[in-house]
């Protein structure tokens, strides 16, 4: 049975203070929660969000990373870095990234071969555009991306590495794909790493949905068949209603 995971992607937002009084506010609301929690947050915040976490069942993750261990890289960081200070998780790919800093398949899989060579668990975004949508692009677009992401890794980094199924026109617009059409693409998904990796690694490889998840919707979407949790973005800033996800099967 694949555990819930329930991930929040703070982006460019919180302060360090505002850090440290958001777990604090969080901590007590998801303390008897069985699903796994996760807050990505920005990179000036990470050591203050660790020290805060310690003594609960939050996990702290990055929001992206560069695929070289060190060099001449003005301004990035490296898997080997974000390893140092015990960061767990990492998102790579998220269509943010691949739209406004030029990432492709290529960087994002040589992102993922280093955040397991350095013990990180990467959390990887695949999802169409609108109009891949309306062309009836979804399913050949996101396996696609899926199986390009995984290319060349060993059957159990695949189990280990959790897809988020984000549709990049549900992302901040308020658009949800419905309940049925997301399970629908992430069987596809799944289907796709059965064909490449056999079907018990697929059975085993966690799929998040990511696109305008809210407190409101989550029961419905999380209780999907092959949905098994979610990437949550502008709803994760707030921690009361973070936490309602959090505990959508309470």
């Amino acid at each position: 049975m694949r555990k819930k995971v329930i991930a929040g992607n703070w982006k460019m937002n919180m302060l360090p203070n505002e850090t440290i009084e958001y777990i604090e506010k969080l901590s007590k609301l998801v303390e008897n929660t069985e699903n796994e929690v996760i807050l990505c947050v920005p990179y000036v915040d990470l050591f203050y969000a660790l020290l805060t976490v310690q003594n609960t069942n939050i996990k702290i993750g990055a929001q992206n990373m560069h695929f070289e261990e060190k060099g001449a890289y003005t301004g990035e960081v490296s898997a080997k870095m974000l390893k140092s200070i015990n960061v767990e998780y990492v998102i790579i790919g998220h269509s943010e990234r691949r739209e406004y800093f030029d990432e492709t398949d290529e960087s994002v899989n040589k992102k993922i071969k280093a955040a397991f060579r350095n013990g990180l668990k990467p959390i990887v975004c695949v999802g169409e555009t609108l109009e891949e949508r309306e062309q009836g692009k979804t399913k050949e677009k996101i396996t696609k991306q899926t199986e390009l992401a995984l290319k060349g890794l060993e059957a159990e980094d695949v189990k280990n590495t959790i897809i988020a199924y984000e549709p990049i026109w549900a992302i901040g617009t308020g658009k949800t794909a419905t309940s049925q059409d997301a399970n629908d693409s992430i069987k596809e998904i799944r289907k796709k790493i059965a064909e490449v990796y056999g079907q018990n690694i697929a059975k085993e490889v966690i799929i998040l949905y990511g696109g305008s998840v809210k407190s409101n919707n989550a029961k419905e979407l999380f209780n999907m068949s092959d949905i098994d949790g979610g990437l949550v973005g502008g709803a994760s800033l707030d921690p009361e209603e973070f936490s309602k996800i959090v505990n959508f099967d309470k």
